[in-house]
C-alpha cells in the first residue's frame, strides 16, 4: 500500500491541531481535563446514536442503549484514572489530579495507530481483515511491537520529569500492549458499524480523520481492560 502524500498532508496538518487541542485538555488542569472528555463523550455520542438510527431505523433506541457500555463507561474509567486514591474530593481541589495513565494510553494508541500506517504503508502486503481492508498484518505487527517499544522505553523517562512516574516499569510495555491489541480491536468494531450503516466516515469533524468514533473507537475500547489491569495489578 503506497502512501498519498496529498492525503498524508491532509491528515498531518490535521492532526498536529487536534494534538494540540488533545495535549491542551490534558495537561492544562482538572477542569480542561474534565471539559475534553465531557467534549468526547457528547461528540461520540452523537454519532453513535446516528449510526444506530441509520441501521435499526425505528428500533434504534433499544441499541444506542449499547452507548453506555461502548461510551460512557469507558469515558468514566479515564476521569477516575485521573482521580487518585479514588478521591473526588481531592480531585476538587486539585490534590488528586493524576492525568499520567490518560496520557499513556492515549500516547500508546497514537503510537500504534501510526505505526501501524508507516509500516503498513511500506511492507504491508497480507490483509488483516475483511473489516477493514487496508490493514495489513504487517502494519497490525509491526504498528504493535514499535508502540510497545517506544512507550516502554520512553515514557518512563518522560514521567520522571514531567509526571508520576509508575512504581512497576513493565506496567508502562504492558498498558503499551494492551491498548495495541484492544485499540486495533476497537477500530475494527467501528469499521464494522460503519459497514453495516454504509458510510466512509462517522463525521466530518477532522479532515482526513472523520469524526468522533473515528478519532476514539480504539480509546473506548482499550480503556476498560486497562482499567481492569490497573485496579488488579498495579
Amino acid at each position: 500500500m503506497a502512501i498519498n502524500i496529498d492525503t498524508f498532508k491532509t491528515r498531518a496538518l490535521t492532526a498536529l491541531i487536534f494534538v494540540a487541542v488533545m495535549l491542551g485538555g490534558l495537561l492544562w488542569n482538572k477542569w480542561s481535563f474534565l471539559a475534553l472528555f465531557t467534549l468526547i463523550h457528547f461528540g461520540c455520542w452523537y454519532e453513535f446514536v446516528k449510526i444506530m438510527k441509520t441501521i435499526y431505523a425505528e428500533k434504534y433506541v433499544q441499541y444506542a442503549l449499547y452507548g453506555l457500555l461502548y461510551i460512557t463507561l469507558p469515558v468514566c474509567m479515564m476521569i477516575d484514572f485521573a482521580t487518585t486514591q479514588n478521591s473526588l474530593e481531592g480531585f476538587k481541589t486539585g490534590a488528586g489530579f493524576d492525568n499520567t495513565i490518560p496520557l499513556v494510553i492515549i500516547f500508546s494508541i497514537w503510537m500504534n495507530d501510526t505505526m501501524a500506517y508507516l509500516v503498513g504503508s511500506f511492507i504491508g502486503k497480507t490483509p488483516f481483515s475483511s473489516i477493514s481492508p487496508k490493514k495489513t498484518w504487517e502494519g497490525t505487527i509491526g504498528g504493535a511491537l514499535l508502540c510497545v517499544l517506544a512507550i516502554g522505553f520512553i515514557c518512563p523517562l518522560l514521567a520522571e520529569i514531567f509526571l508520576q512516574p509508575f512504581a512497576q516499569r513493565q506496567s508502562y510495555f504492558i498498558i503499551a500492549a494492551i491498548c495495541a491489541v484492544f485499540g486495533t480491536a476497537g477500530d475494527l468494531l467501528e469499521s464494522k458499524l460503519k459497514r453495516m450503516a454504509n458510510i466512509k466516515d462517522s463525521g466530518s469533524i477532522m479532515p482526513g480523520h472523520g469524526g468522533f468514533l473515528d478519532r476514539f473507537d480504539s480509546l473506548l475500547v482499550a480503556t476498560p481492560f486497562v482499567w481492569l489491569y490497573v485496579k488488579l495489578f498495579m
